[in-house]
């Protein structure tokens, strides 16, 4: 649009716009001529030639009805003709990169005038980079792969792998020796668990479950066992394109008999008569990115007991989409192995040893759970807030409702209190070793997730009477409420259901109960 467009009007001029065919508004200090648009208006015309909308200042009808990113659009920006002289717009576009300043939207640790005995300076520019990363190159993506339900492109995989996002995702370790992470930003040696929670933290934000998993979610939990227990020469082969974004893994686990059950999975496999080759047979199901993975890490029932194999996409492995309540771009499969023949040299640990592998893994899938769990919770923390404070009922904003305020303090109480715990796991995980962490901190990481799930679900339902019918549209002002609504059993199933994390965690801590100890 060019200066000469963009023309001082006054709120008196605006005013005599206010019929079909001829219609102004005012938005936010903006004069927007609608009197082509009313027509194809999606609401119906009668909405704008109300007398308080037709020629009128139209802010609070608006945000009562839009987002503002609608007025972002090419086709509705270009509908303004002019400002109201000596008026400042209030509401402002999204900065990239930009900190929220509403209350309680960011960590305690992101947030002004706040102070953190966890995170240090590289923290804070690392987080920095980060969400310029996300917001310009993910956001998008994130988007239109949660709509289309397509898999991640290869080109915003490939910008991942350019900064070792991908290997980075892994956490800290020796994995990250010699490389380049977020172009020098942090040192390999440097890197550690608050790191990694900033990178899961950012995508959580980009409102997009499924593409949440579909950005190699598969990776995450599929990868590790090859990393810590793959031979040198598996290693070399795999990691490599895996790291480059140029291959896909996933960790194939669960079966229809078999979900929280580790032990009870009855996929076998079986060493061929040369003792040279696994002949594998079963079947695996809800397996996150497995109808695109070229890698599966899977539990077998073998001789010996559960034995871990690393299984390429080969001849007699086949997979199909599984339908969920979240986007098809997590790439959920169900996966057949029919005499599948993988080499004895693609085991993962010892043969029998394959539970230790596992649940070696399940800690740090756990805890990266209730790293996008609590920071989820945190973005319908802040969607309620902004909601509450421009929507209007019964004449005046919503917020003047004590039960909203009410729910407000519910939902606001339990992601401080989850983000807390987790940072102070976190800060155990930096100070532990792998082994450490599996005996010390199973039970606590058992039971961070299951709080943070059983409190994401109160927050979603809590989010939904705030936003009332826009809560349950998958359009418009509460198309992020519904969506969390919708998906949010996910968190509370995937890497072991509530109730069983809970009694591994009693279990545990039973385990360390002292001799001694009496009333």
């Amino acid at each position: 649009m060019t200066s000469r467009e963009i023309k001082g009007i006054s709120r008196e001029e605006v005013a005599k716009h206010n019929k079909q065919g001829d219609l102004w508004i005012i938005v936010d200090a903006k004069v927007y001529d609608l009197s082509r648009f009313a027509d194809m208006h999606p609401g119906g015309l009668a909405v704008l030639i109300d007398p308080e909308v037709a020629g009128q200042d139209a802010t609070d009808v608006f945000y009562g009805l839009h987002r503002h990113e609608v007025l972002e659009k090419p086709q509705y920006a270009r509908l303004q003709i002019g400002v109201v002289p000596g008026e400042e717009s209030v509401i402002k576009s999204k900065v990239i990169g930009q900190t929220s300043d509403v209350p309680y939207a960011e960590p305690t640790w992101l947030s002004k005038g706040y102070s953190s005995p966890y995170f240090n300076d590289n923290h804070i520019a690392f987080q920095k980079a980060m969400r310029e990363f996300f917001d310009t190159i993910i956001y998008p993506e994130a988007q239109a792969r949660e709509e289309d339900g397509k898999r991640v492109s290869q080109e915003v995989l490939d910008k991942m792998a350019a900064l070792e996002i991908h290997a980075m995702r892994m956490g800290p370790g020796k994995h990250l020796k010699g490389r380049t992470l977020m172009g020098g930003l942090v040192k390999p040696e440097e890197f550690d668990y608050f790191h990694e929670l900033i990178i899961s933290q950012e995508l959580a934000r980009m409102g997009a479950r499924g593409f949440a998993d579909g950005l190699l979610g598969g990776t995450v939990i599929g990868l590790p066992p090859v990393l810590n227990f793959g031979s040198p020469e598996l290693q070399r082969k795999v990691v490599p394109d895996i790291f480059a974004g140029k291959k896909f893994i996933c960790l194939a686990i669960s079966e229809a008999h078999a979900g929280s059950d580790v032990a009870g999975i009855t996929t076998t496999a079986v060493k061929s008569e040369d003792g040279k080759d696994w002949i594998i047979n079963g079947e695996k199901k809800w397996i996150t990115n497995g109808h695109f993975a070229d890698y599966f890490t899977v539990g077998c029932k073998t001789e010996n007991g559960l034995t871990a194999i690393l299984v390429p996409r080969t001849e007699g492995l086949s997979t199909k989409p599984i339908k969920t309540s979240y986007s098809s771009t997590a790439g959920t499969a169900y996966v057949t192995f029919d005499n599948v023949r993988v080499p004895v040299g693609n085991t993962l640990g010892p043969e029998g040893g394959g539970i230790f592998v596992i649940l070696s893994n399940f800690n740090h899938e756990r805890w990266a759970m209730c790293c996008g769990s609590a920071r989820s919770q945190r973005a319908v923390v802040e969607e309620c807030l902004k909601w509450v404070n421009q929507r209007k009922a019964f004449g005046k904003p919503l917020s003047s409702q004590a039960v909203i305020r009410s729910k407000l303090a519910s939902m606001i109480a339990r992601v401080e209190s989850a983000q807390a715990w987790l940072e102070n796991v976190t800060y155990q995980m930096c100070n532990m070793s792998y082994k450490e962490q599996s005996s010390k901190l199973a039970g606590q990481i058992a039971f961070l997730k299951m709080y943070c799930t059983r409190t994401a679900q109160e927050t979603a339902k809590d989010a939904v009477q705030v936003f009332g019918g826009r809560g349950i549209t998958k359009t418009g002002m509460g198309r992020l409420i519904e969506m969390y609504h919708r998906t949010i059993p996910f968190d509370a199933l995937l890497g072991g259901a509530e109730d069983v994390l809970g009694d591994l965690g009693v279990r545990q801590a039973m385990r360390q109960m002292p001799k001694d100890a009496r009333l």
